[in-house]
């Protein structure tokens, strides 16, 4: 991309001396933004021409002082063409640094990537949930060993992201990572925030992005049926800790909660609904939405039964929950002694109750998406799977409907 670029010598009469003499000041421009800096010399005002854009007269002085600009302005015509065969991004202060000697390091993509990292590190729990910066550190952790893996450099200029760059890059954590299509995609994603900031603040021409193109597949998630859940919920659990990964599943089962929103609920979240029933309300952790849950029989026993928990009550807090990684570890122990054969985790709760406990009876998808704290209609169908005795039971629905209308169709033509 081409980019104007203009050189001018100008005096600042705003700091003429007592003798008419003020300093002459060099201004360079590219495309329309200035740098100047004062190239040490001073002359007197009726000595200089403005259109002429450098002194005027014969005497030595004048002649030196413009061989002085000649020269000033062929070395920065030289810095501007070695910014173009280098092919780096042309700017007025890189021309400028140049003219004055100094070495600006061009900036690094991990550099970029840390200093983002950092500033979501500072916002957790303010703009940002705990896992979003997890997943930025992943991607940065794959960036830097992919870098090592197939440059065999510690870290690269912002100038060397290409598009190569970026499929290499791809190619890595989908054969030397064993990434799946669709966290490919994720870290793809979480990768091109980073590049964007670079090309917001113009540290790069041209987004390496632009012919780069991949996208997220279907994937089948799984959900208990109501003949699992009934299994769980009357197996006897031979340990406490089994039975509260139990509990907090089921909850989780019949209200749609995601691990990190059941396990910050407290017990004022808990209020008396439009119907005059018990309700939960509160925001969720991932998308801060307002969720508002009428509570079923079931997560209310289960309400009961710890509402004089130590351990809840101390922390303030409606349930124990455990921490995440053991209650993916105890659902793994519980699955087997109920003979489920399914990768039970603290989420598939979540599919379970917008697929099993809402739509296959009869709740209306606005209904679950706006449960579940979805912003688009389109995440919701993510989550529900429509069950083949939804799919009968709505067409029997119409079956008999038609054939009413049919009878009624019949009798009026007779």
């Amino acid at each position: 991309m081409n980019r104007t670029f203009g050189i001018l010598f100008y005096l600042k009469k705003s700091k003429v001396d007592s003798k008419g003499f003020a300093p002459i000041y060099l201004r360079i421009t590219v495309d329309g933004t200035r740098k100047e800096v004062s190239i040490k010399r001073r002359i007197e005002i009726k000595k200089w021409s403005t259109a002429a854009n450098k002194a005027i007269g014969r005497t030595d002085d004048v002649r030196e002082l413009n061989a002085y600009l000649d020269i000033i302005t062929s070395k920065l015509y030289q810095h501007h063409k070695e910014l173009i065969e280098n092919d780096e991004l042309v700017t007025a202060e890189k021309i400028k640094n140049k003219y004055l000697g100094k070495t600006v390091k061009d900036k690094t993509i991990l550099q970029i990537f840390k200093t983002h990292n950092d500033q979501v590190r500072a916002l957790v729990g303010q703009d940002f949930a705990a896992g979003t910066l997890d997943r930025y550190e992943t991607v940065y952790r794959h960036l830097e060993s992919f870098m090592a893996h197939t440059y065999n450099v510690s870290d690269v200029e912002l100038k060397k992201i290409d598009y190569q760059f970026i499929t290499d890059f791809d190619f890595y954590l989908r054969s030397v990572r064993k990434c799946a299509n669709n966290s490919t995609v994720k870290y793809m994603k979480n990768f091109k925030k980073i590049v964007r900031i670079a090309l917001a603040n113009n540290w790069i021409q041209f987004d390496p992005f632009l012919n780069y193109k991949v996208q997220l597949k279907n994937v089948e998630r799984e959900f208990l049926t109501e003949e699992e859940i009934e299994v769980m919920l009357n197996k006897e659990m031979h340990t406490p800790r089994l039975e509260l990964v139990r509990d907090i599943f089921i909850f989780c089962c019949f209200t749609g909660f995601a691990y990190t929103d059941v396990k910050k609920l407290k017990p004022d979240h808990v209020v008396t609904g439009i119907d005059g029933g018990k309700w939960i309300n509160t925001n969720r952790n991932k998308t801060k939405v307002k969720t508002n849950i009428p509570l079923l029989e079931i997560p209310l026993q289960i309400i009961e039964k710890y509402k004089n928990d130590p351990v809840a009550n101390n922390a303030g807090l409606l349930l124990p929950v455990l921490s995440n990684q053991k209650s993916n570890a105890y659902l793994k122990e519980i699955a087997d002694l109920c003979g489920i054969t399914k990768n039970l985790t603290t989420h598939l709760a979540r599919h379970t109750f917008a697929t099993t406990i809402t739509l296959n009876n009869g709740v209306a998808i606005e209904s679950v998406s706006k449960m579940l704290g979805h912003t688009s209609l389109k995440t919701t169908q993510h989550y529900a799977k429509i069950l083949d005795k939804k799919v009968s039971s709505d067409m029997n629905f119409l079956r008999a409907r038609l054939a009413t209308n049919n009878k009624v169709s019949q009798k009026q033509a007779g």
